[in-house]
Order: C-alpha cells, then structure tokens, then sequence
C-alpha cells in the first residue's frame, strides 16, 4: 500500500530561482572544465587533464546527492552557489599559480 501526500511540492517562485538554476549551471560546467584544465597543468599531461575530467564527473555526482537525487534541484541553497562559486574561484587561483 503506498501512501500519496496532499501536500503540495515546494517549489521556487520568482526570477531569482531562474537565476540562481542558471548560475549554478554555468559554475557547475566551468567548475569541470577548470578540474581539466588544472589536473592538465599539475601533471602537465593529457592524463592529467583526463584525471581532472573524472574527478569533475564524481564532483557533480556529489553535488546531486546532496541535493535529493537531482542535479537542479526546484529550490536550490544560496549557499550551495556560494560554495560552488568560492571552489571555482579557488580552482583558477590554482591554474593561475601553475601556469606561471
């Protein structure tokens, strides 16, 4: 016997939930395309730069299970962003220090 909740799902109202959805988004691909690029200039390889792929990979599969199984969740924490804009500025500090 399954049971079915009345209530309605939450959902994120307004523009700031677009914008937010679409940021994270936008830092979730760059984040993955900096984990490549620094794994690339660390190990100053195309393996490096493949290592950096995957470990981006396993990033946004940690990023979906913690926030209920979905990638872009209806209502998504400002402080998930906020962490997810603070590692993407830390990852182009790195590549930025290695390039030089």
């Amino acid at each position: 016997m399954t049971f079915h909740s009345t209530e309605p799902v939450p959902r994120a109202s307004g523009a700031g939930a677009g914008v937010k959805t679409f940021v994270t988004a936008v830092l979730l691909t760059f984040g993955v395309g900096l984990l490549g690029m620094v794994g690339w200039a660390v190990l100053s390889s195309g393996f490096g730069g493949f290592l950096g792929l995957v470990a981006g990979v396993f990033g946004v599969v940690w990023w979906r299970s913690i926030h209920d199984k979905t990638v872009f969740p209806q209502v998504i924490p400002t402080k998930s962003v906020v962490i997810l804009a603070v590692v993407n500025a830390v990852l182009a500090l790195i590549l930025i220090l290695t390039a030089g």
